[in-house]
Parts: C-alpha cells; sequence; structure tokens
C-alpha cells in the first residue's frame, strides 16, 4: 500500500491519539494504538473500515488473570447458551494453561472464542469502553503497515517470533521492533482470534512455528477439533483449548464519535 503525503500526515496526526487503559483498583495496563481507516481485499471482496485503537501488544496474562479472579469459574460441564448481557468466568483448565513457558507479560494462549468473547465483555464492564475482538478486515488492515512479501528470516527476525528465532516457545509481547503503526508481534507469537466478514471466529496470523515467507496478513485458520485433541472431558471445554499453544488474541476498540 503506497502511502501519499496526506495520508502520512493523516497517519502522525492520528498516531498521537493512542492512550494507556489502567485497570480501576489494578496496577495493570494496557497500550492502545489508533488505527487509520482504509480499504483492504479480504478475498476477492474489497472491505471499508472505518477508523479505530487496537492494542499495542497481543493479550498478556496479567490482564486476563484480572477476568479469571474477578468471579466465581464456571461448572466444568455446563453448555449452557448464555444470554448478551451475560458475563461468565472460565472453569478451571484440565491443563496449565500457559503450559509452563511464561506467564508475567507472555501471550494468553490456549484460549477459545467464547473465553475471549466473555473477557471483552467483562472489560466492557469494568472500563465503560467498546473493547472487543477485531473484525478480520481491521486486523489484515493493521498487519499490512510495514509488511512486503515475502519476508526473509533476517527482516522476520527483527519484527516477529517465528520458527528461526522461538526456539519454539512463545516469548514476551512487545520485545521486538514494531510496525508503522507502533503494533508488536501481528504476525508472528500466536495466531489472534478476530471475526471473518460473515461473523464467525476466525484466528489470523501465523505463530511461533511458522516460517519467515509464511508471515502473512492473510493468513487465518478456523478451529479445528485438533485444537482439543487431548482434553479428556467429555463434553469438551467450552472455555480452554488443550492443544491450543498456537491460539491467542488482541485487542480493538471503537473510537468514540465525536
Amino acid at each position: 500500500m503506497m502511502l501519499t503525503p496526506v495520508l502520512l500526515c493523516a497517519l502522525g496526526l492520528f498516531q498521537s491519539e493512542t492512550y494507556v487503559e489502567k485497570l480501576p483498583q489494578s496496577t495493570v495496563e494496557f497500550k492502545m494504538v489508533a488505527v487509520p481507516g482504509g480499504k483492504v481485499k479480504i478475498g476477492e471482496e474489497e472491505v471499508e473500515v472505518v477508523p479505530f485503537y487496537m492494542a499495542a501488544t497481543e493479550t498478556a496474562w496479567e490482564l486476563f488473570d484480572q477476568f479469571l479472579l474477578s468471579g466465581e469459574p464456571s461448572r466444568p460441564y455446563d453448555q449452557t447458551d448464555f444470554a448478551p448481557d451475560v458475563i461468565a468466568r472460565p472453569s478451571r483448565s484440565y491443563i496449565l494453561p500457559d503450559l509452563g513457558w511464561g506467564h508475567q507479560g507472555y501471550p494468553v494462549i490456549n484460549v477459545s472464542h467464547t473465553n475471549v468473547d466473555m473477557f471483552c465483555r467483562w472489560l466492557r464492564s469494568v472500563t465503560g469502553k467498546k473493547y472487543r475482538l477485531p473484525t478480520e478486515a481491521e486486523w489484515q488492515l493493521a498487519a499490512e503497515s510495514g509488511w512486503k512479501a515475502p519476508l526473509t528470516a533476517e527482516q522476520a527476525a527483527q519484527r516477529e517470533w517465528f520458527a528461526g528465532n522461538s526456539e519454539y516457545t512463545t516469548h514476551p509481547v512487545g520485545k521486538l521492533k514494531s510496525n508503522p503503526l507502533g503494533l508488536h508481534d501481528l504476525l508472528g507469537n500466536v495466531g489472534e482470534w478476530a471475526l471473518d466478514l460473515k461473523g464467525k471466529p476466525v484466528l489470523c496470523g501465523g505463530d511461533i512455528m511458522f516460517e519467515a515467507a509464511d508471515l502473512k496478513p492473510t493468513v487465518r485458520r478456523y478451529y479445528s477439533p485438533d485444537w482439543q485433541m487431548t482434553d479428556p472431558q467429555l463434553p469438551k471445554s467450552r472455555w480452554w483449548l488443550a492443544d491450543g499453544w498456537f491460539v491467542g488474541f488482541r485487542l480493538v476498540c471503537d473510537r468514540p464519535s465525536k
């Protein structure tokens, strides 16, 4: 995508509208970065994206833990259909959710879309802001900033955790160089939940097992039973993906209307 002087100027003005969200009665905070709107091609469809805010990093455990500890966990086998205004907490995980790879500062992993959706409901309730998952168009627009295909291993190592530098484990968020918008780890470390053009959950981006040439903004994966193959529960957990070590997420927030 070519950036004209006018667009670059607008980008600079919009980037100044970043902010840090601090959770009430907590030391936990996270940075949100302004993303200008634009057009992005999803398959054969061109999609218009309005300006929005996106978290500078993937969601880390210390933020997610605030949600986990905010109420009683659900029963392990409960399959209740939740009303839109209900905020439920996950059941206790069959596995160690972070797999012992790291917790403070590390990306949340092994989380189902239901789990993340409830987290977003909770976060909206405690902040009063419209936090949610990105659409795949929003996610791709942000990921395309500064990206050129194909990435060499040397280029990828500056910005992404992938097969060439990860040593096959996740890494603390935000430690590598950001893209021009100020967003870290979009194409590597872990995949990130979004909603496709039909509103269906889809995982965007690569992870620590991807080769450099495969780190692309167009990478998509849909839920597979393989993501819960080793979960012994019947029915399988609606909250945790026992084999979803590559599944994380990143927040976006609607811009307030002026």
